[in-house]
């Protein structure tokens, strides 16, 4: 299995030039009816922009921009904010998103009519415009954030990482079942109760700790089998589920950054949570799918250098994180 993965590594470590643990978080367009024609524009969009692109909000020709736009910025995201007056309802107009092409951004579009339900949608490259319904429909908050859930944890090469460690070094399929239990456990505590307000860590610590957790696993690939089992091989459910309540403040402050929409916070949550389970289970499934069609190619490679090579790979990128994050200032 641990051959396998060489290739699936080395383009996690291919990636480091332009490592950034997490994607870009996505942008979020709000538009809110204030009056018969009259509307709120909200625009969010991320600090860090793939290169250098910045997308804009494309909306319908008949509406025109009052007053001055107001800017506040954060320490992830730059807002904007103006009012509109569009001649014609917005029911059946299309709202869209130009520069998404290479941005590596996907953006949510809220709109909240002054009457019904409000309606949502995840644009993104492939999907860059979004017509509105003429009839109000159901809000989609739950397939949006069940999509960016498993986004989240698919493109989190840190959490990826975190989970591909643990299957290489948990062999028994009562331990890795342990493991990956108490970890989805342990982040979908702390998740829930960071989003909730009930528990507040810092982020530099919580950053840094992800990527020192993802370090410790690759060591402990490196213990030579002479000296036995070590610490997660003996305590699997234990100190996964530990370091899956430090991931877990790691997928809240993602969340944060995107925002959950008013009165629909726990759909949004629990859609998002699982999201990242159903984008966790593809990743082990896939890893012992392809650990099982391994066991049956010839091998020349010995299984000291079989062992040595993914962890070198995963330590290599932890260490790089845990050193970014430090000189980045995330500790201030």
């Amino acid at each position: 299995m641990r051959v396998a993965l060489w290739s699936l590594l080395a383009g996690l470590l291919l990636l480091a030039g332009a490592v950034r643990a997490h994607p870009l978080a996505p942008a979020l367009l709000e538009l809110s009816q204030t009056g018969v024609s009259d509307y709120a524009l909200l625009w969010r969009s991320p600090l860090s922009r793939a290169n250098g692109r910045e997308p804009q909000p494309r909306l319908p020709a008949g509406c025109q921009r009052l007053g001055e736009v107001r800017v506040e910025d954060d320490a992830v995201a730059r807002s904007q904010r103006w009012s509109l007056r569009c001649a014609a309802p917005l029911a059946g107009e299309t709202l869209g998103i130009d520069g998404l092409a290479g941005s590596g951004i996907n953006v949510i579009v809220r709109y909240q009519p002054a009457q019904g339900p409000g309606l949502q949608k995840l644009l993104s490259e492939r999907e860059p415009a979004w017509t509105l319904p003429a009839a109000s429909a159901p809000p989609s908050v739950f397939a949006s954030y069940l999509r960016l859930g498993v986004e989240h944890l698919l493109g989190g090469y840190d959490h990826l990482c975190f989970v591909i460690a643990l299957v290489l070094l948990l062999r028994r399929p009562r331990s890795l079942l342990l493991a990956v239990t108490a970890f989805t456990a342990g982040h979908s505590l702390t998740l829930s109760l960071a989003v909730l307000g009930l528990v507040r860590v810092n982020p530099g610590f919580t950053e840094f700790a992800i990527a020192l957790s993802i370090l410790l696993l690759a060591l402990e690939l490196l213990r030579s089998p002479t000296a036995g089992p070590g610490p997660v091989q003996r305590w699997p459910w234990a100190l996964a589920g530990g370091f899956g309540l430090l991931h877990g403040l790691g997928f809240a402050g993602a969340l944060a950054e995107i925002g959950l929409p008013e009165g629909e916070i726990p759909l949004a949550l629990l859609a998002f949570n699982l999201g990242i389970e159903l984008g966790q289970l593809a990743v082990v499934a896939g890893l012992l799918a392809l650990g099982l069609a391994w066991r049956r190619m010839p091998t020349i490679l010995s299984p000291v250098l079989m062992r040595a090579v993914p962890a070198y790979l995963i330590g290599s990128l932890a260490a790089y994180w845990c050193l970014e994050r430090v000189a980045v200032g995330w500790w201030r």
